[in-house]
């Protein structure tokens, strides 16, 4: 399935939510997708063996490509936004970093998002700090073995706690400054989080490189064309500027997830 040029994957953890997880990939693969991704799809940092095959299992049936893949980000319905800045949660992530490198390894995947987590006033910003660059520098090297790259996502203020990354330059002084000689580092390039910050999208998909984009409008969160974000010309200025991945539906649908899909 594509649009304006680029590969379409359905992100899973927001579209075709009428539906049991196991059961959303193959609704995927029958709404024409052919690259699915997902947020962390279990309840725990470092799933069972017999959990693992169950989810390798559901891809493979479905004959769709995992594209993309979170890292566990803590209790993400609770109002977690990652771990990875909080010191207490090092081993959790190690666990978790060695899971998402296993199912790579089965399934292809090469793209892995890693939330920075919120500030916490049990350590200083600046420990927080230090703790998330170790924790990004772990993650990259893990995955680096198998040709991954470690995606570091901008969110939007206001709906995501005290996460201290809101925009394209937030996320690029620490790509980089202190991370600046790992090389499999790139930001995620979401329109919906960039464009509620009130950031210029076409402009930054124009200058700055990413490795992997996300869609929805705002306000809503919704399919394109359900606000006013300007989708069409970002995604025109990604492939002029020479993106050649995938553009990832993780929206909001405002009505049923096969009826969203008409913006296509």
């Amino acid at each position: 399935m594509e649009y304006r040029g680029h590969e379409l994957s359905a992100n899973v953890s927001m579209l075709f939510t009428e539906l049991p997880y196991p059961d959303r990939y193959a609704a995927a693969a029958q709404a024409g997708f052919r690259v699915v991704e997902s947020w962390w799809p279990f309840a725990v940092p470092d799933p069972s063996a017999a959990e693992t095959d169950d989810f390798v299992r559901m891809v493979e049936s479905a004959g769709v490509a995992l594209g993309a893949l979170n890292f566990y980000g803590g209790d993400i319905p609770a109002g977690e936004r990652g771990v990875a800045s909080h010191p207490d949660r090092q081993d959790q992530l190690a666990g978790n970093v060695r899971a998402v490198v296993a199912i790579a390894e089965r399934t292809g995947c090469r793209l892995f998002n890693l939330l920075y987590g919120q500030l916490d006033d049990r350590w200083s910003p600046a420990e927080q700090a230090l703790c998330a660059t170790d924790a990004i520098r772990s993650a990259a090297g893990a995955v680096a073995g198998i040709g991954g790259t470690v995606l570091i996502e901008p969110l939007t203020k206001g709906l995501n706690g005290r996460y201290p990354l809101c925009t394209a330059d937030d996320v690029l002084a620490l790509l980089d400054g202190r991370l600046q000689d790992v090389d499999n580092l790139s930001m995620l390039f979401d329109t919906f989080h960039l464009g509620s910050n009130g950031v210029d999208l076409v402009a930054t998909a124009s200058t700055v490189g990413v490795a992997h984009v996300q869609l929805a409008d705002s306000p809503g969160r919704g399919e394109p064309g359900s606000g006013s974000l300007p989708i069409d010309e970002t995604l025109d200025a990604l492939k002029a500027a020479g993106y050649h991945g995938v553009a990832a539906c993780e929206y909001k649908p405002t009505t049923d997830t096969t009826t969203s899909l008409a913006w296509i």
